[in-house]
């Protein structure tokens, strides 16, 4: 088989292998989305301190508070890792979170958490549900 008509008999497999990544990932995220779903919703607690624990608890917001003024929030990465992800939420900081809370405890982030190191999770946190962007 000549060089030219190899390069076209590989080129015709490239669209396949795409789709089936594609379809890994649809999978991973679906497989993500419908586990988050069966678990508890994530729930803030409020603790009367200025700095986090060093064990924070699994589903769960820590919100460091002075008085009413919240300082940030903590929680332990939802990929499983365990790593902890620390968030200020004071509006002097250059970035900065905004914590929403409802009536019935689920808590809400805004906007998303991106991990730039370690697992480089990207999550948005909505009404107690990790959405995984």
């Amino acid at each position: 088989m000549s060089l030219f008509r190899w390069r076209q008999a590989a080129s015709r497999f490239k669209p396949a292998r795409m789709w089936q990544a594609a379809r890994r990932f649809d999978l991973v995220r679906l497989w993500r989305e419908g586990h988050e779903r069966l678990r508890p919703r994530w729930r803030a607690d409020f603790l009367d301190s200025d700095v986090l624990p060093p064990k924070l608890p699994a589903r769960r917001l820590v919100v460091a508070r002075d008085g009413d003024e919240l300082w940030s929030v903590g929680m332990l990465c939802p990929c499983g890792c365990r790593e902890i992800i620390e968030l200020p939420l004071i509006e002097e900081a250059d970035q900065h979170w905004a914590l929403h809370v409802d009536s019935r405890g689920h808590a809400s982030l805004r906007p998303s958490v991106w991990r730039k190191t370690g697992c480089r999770s990207h999550f948005w946190l909505r009404a107690g549900r990790v959405h995984w962007c």
